[in-house]
């Protein structure tokens, strides 16, 4: 009996150390469980990484009124503020201006922002203003056409300009958007010389044989209103664009920039961030409204219904380019999705012809006015040089015989297209343009544009938006004439190019790109 209870406390006594155990270890891996999370919450917080890293190929100079590369002028929105800045949709806003008034047509008022500093702490002035337009003027620098129809600056005094232009420009606000130098450091020195002050948010800290650095400027406007999470921007010299996309492939760069279209072959395509934006090269057809056919409305609307764009960029393009409608649908604010389109519709294209009066026999399309019968037979003018458009041509000309349109594309040497296009002589061209960013549209519907095109509603449009401010209004106009230009059907939008910007997914931050800069929200991006 006394042995059975030494039995029963003996295992009493080793179930208690066992459960003692158990409890000792649960508590210890609890414990170990809290510290892990604070661990990981400690390295979270201090793995916010205030560096950024870019790259530039072919690098020439950092003062962008004297660059000629575009990666230069892309950067220069860190580090330079201009009187006017563009927003992601195109609009103009206030930068070192806060008031721009227009006293006629020619005679524009520029008065700056008060207190206003240079890098070095010194004042910017109006004679900055002046110094900057007469350097862009007597140069060849990519914003010397901002400024090519200025005839005179005046300074009013130390925060107040008057530009003179020699003829009339329409919105000239948007060629205001240009970098401005400072006159002290320059005054009787080569602008090309020496590191730039800065009116940004960076400055230039240094510049070696394989970096440049920027830091935060001290002395930027909005600097005690707007924190900036990256203290500095280190910019990366190489020798090629291959090697900028091999430094990202290796994780050495944060953020690039591109109009490429075959990207993947250099990065792959995974273990990074892509946005892409639509471009400012607008390809399109002038439709010669003067043409003995080309007159006739239906005809050219016809032509626009019968033309399968996504089908083009397909097959020529190979998805690399957008679909394009108008002048201005890069992303304008002034551009409307609300208005409908001309989309592929070949029977559309055959009832509106025969709404018309016009009859297909005989294998072609046949009009009688006043005894006269018109045949629709077309030529295509495109350049030899440019094999994509001449696919494009080929293309169009086989879609548009789908519908009975008898179609020639005459390939014509670069002189004699650039002939042709100067002398309008042609029913149809195949062209482009690098668009504005100013939504001016007098060179598609203005006096002696390349269609012929005259509408006097369109005419009565374009004058009137010069003088309207108010952007809702502005809106409404522009809604109109979109309205007008797609029934008209004078020009026939083919394709617009695609930008792209990739990015490491380790870079936090709204990254929201445009044809003006890359660099919108900045202010809030870091690493991790």
């Amino acid at each position: 009996m006394k042995s059975n209870v030494i039995k029963y406390i003996f295992i009493v006594f080793i179930v208690g150390i066992v459960i003692f155990a158990v409890y000792f270890l649960y508590s210890q891996s609890n414990k170990e469980e809290k510290n892990t999370e604070n661990t990981v919450e400690h390295k979270t917080e201090s793995s916010i990484i205030t560096n950024l890293r870019l790259g530039i190929a072919n690098f020439d100079n950092i003062n962008p009124i004297v660059s000629k590369n575009k990666e230069i002028l892309n950067i220069s929105t860190l580090l330079f503020d201009p009187l006017l800045k563009i927003s992601s949709d195109y609009k103009v806003e206030y930068c070192l201006a806060n008031e721009i008034a227009k006293s006629d047509d020619t005679t524009y008022v520029v008065k700056l922002n008060d207190n206003l500093r240079w890098s070095d702490g010194t004042a910017v002035t109006a004679t900055d203003i002046q110094f900057t337009i007469n350097k862009l003027k007597e140069g060849n620098s990519n914003y010397s056409e901002n400024v090519a129809r200025v005839k005179n600056v005046e300074v009013v005094d130390n925060t107040t300009v008057k530009i003179y232009l020699d003829r009339k420009v329409a919105f000239f606000e948007y060629n205001l958007t240009f970098p401005i130098i400072s006159s002290a450091q320059y005054n009787e020195k080569d602008i090309s010389t020496g590191i730039p002050l800065s009116t940004g948010m960076y400055k230039i800290s240094e510049i070696t044989d394989e970096k440049i650095e920027l830091v935060k400027n001290e002395n930027w406007r909005n600097l005690g209103t707007t924190e900036l999470k990256l203290d500095n921007i280190t910019i990366k010299k190489y020798n090629s664009v291959g090697e900028i996309f091999n430094a990202f492939k290796l994780g050495n760069i944060d953020i690039v920039n591109t109009s490429l279209t075959n990207i993947e072959d250099y990065v792959g395509t995974m273990g990074y961030n892509k946005k892409e934006y639509e471009g400012r090269e607008y390809d399109f057809l002038a439709l010669n409204c003067e043409d003995t056919v080309l007159q006739y409305k239906e005809v050219r609307q016809a032509i626009s219904y019968a033309i399968d764009k996504e089908y083009i960029i397909a097959n020529v393009y190979n998805t690399t380019k957008t679909v394009a409608d108008f002048p201005i649908d890069y992303g304008h604010y002034l551009y409307s999705e609300d208005v409908e389109k001309h989309s592929y519709d070949i029977q559309k294209a055959r009832e509106i012809l025969e709404n018309a009066g016009w009859t297909y026999r005989y294998g072609e399309w046949r009009k009688t006015e006043n005894y006269r019968t018109r045949t629709i037979d077309l030529t295509i003018v495109v350049d030899s040089t440019n094999a994509d458009r001449v696919k494009v041509a080929k293309l169009i000309e086989e879609q548009l015989e789908d519908i009975g349109i008898n179609v020639y594309v005459n390939e014509v040497t670069k002189a004699g297209y650039e002939r042709r296009l100067e002398q309008k002589d042609y029913e149809i061209i195949l062209t482009g343009i690098y668009s504005s960013y100013n939504p001016d549209l007098s060179y598609f519907y203005g006096e002696d544009n390349l269609a012929n095109s005259a509408n006097e509603e369109m005419t009565g449009l374009l004058n009137e938006i010069n003088n309207i401010s108010d952007i809702n209004l502005l809106s409404e106009k522009y809604k109109r004439i979109l309205e007008i230009a797609i029934d008209d059907s004078s020009y026939i939008g083919i394709s617009r190019n695609k930008n792209t910007v990739i990015y490491g997914q380790k870079l936090i931050g709204e990254i929201s790109p445009n044809n003006y800069t890359t660099y919108y929200n900045v202010q809030n991006w870091y690493r991790q």
